[in-house]
């Protein structure tokens, strides 16, 4: 009856227990990549831009998770923004995606692997014929 295949027990005390879902970390992972300045976006593949068509919003896109008892490990997949240093947007985004992680679930991350998908351009480095400038 006690279903713990997406879940992670983070503590069995006197009063209960407490679960966290596999996706809850992947959606926290996810945001706080997002908040670094300099990411464009998240690069979920193809079923992540299927989705986005059909008008469903998927807050783990370019997320993915390993959680154990205690630890896990995130890869995260990002577009980042043409002109911006990769390797400071890429320790900005493994620095505030385990803080984040961490204070807010209590799990000890491990590590944060950062894959560079693509660049992004902009809208305001396109003509209009959507050649770059």
């Amino acid at each position: 009856m006690d279903d713990n295949g997406n879940q992670v027990i983070i503590d069995e005390g006197g009063s209960g227990t407490i679960k966290i879902s596999e996706d809850v970390v992947k959606i926290i992972a996810g945001l706080a990549a997002t908040e670094v300045e300099g990411v464009s976006g998240m690069s979920g593949g193809l079923a992540g831009g299927i989705a986005e068509k059909l008008g469903h919003k998927n807050m783990s896109k370019g997320v993915k998770a390993e959680v154990g008892e205690k630890e896990a490990t995130i890869d995260i997949h990002v577009i980042v923004e043409y002109g911006c240093r990769i390797q400071e947007v890429a320790y900005q985004i493994q620095t505030k995606v385990r803080n984040a992680v961490e204070s807010m679930t209590g799990l000890k991350v491990l590590s944060v692997n950062v894959n560079v998908q693509g660049v992004s351009f902009g809208p305001d480095n396109k003509e209009e014929d959507g050649k770059i400038k």
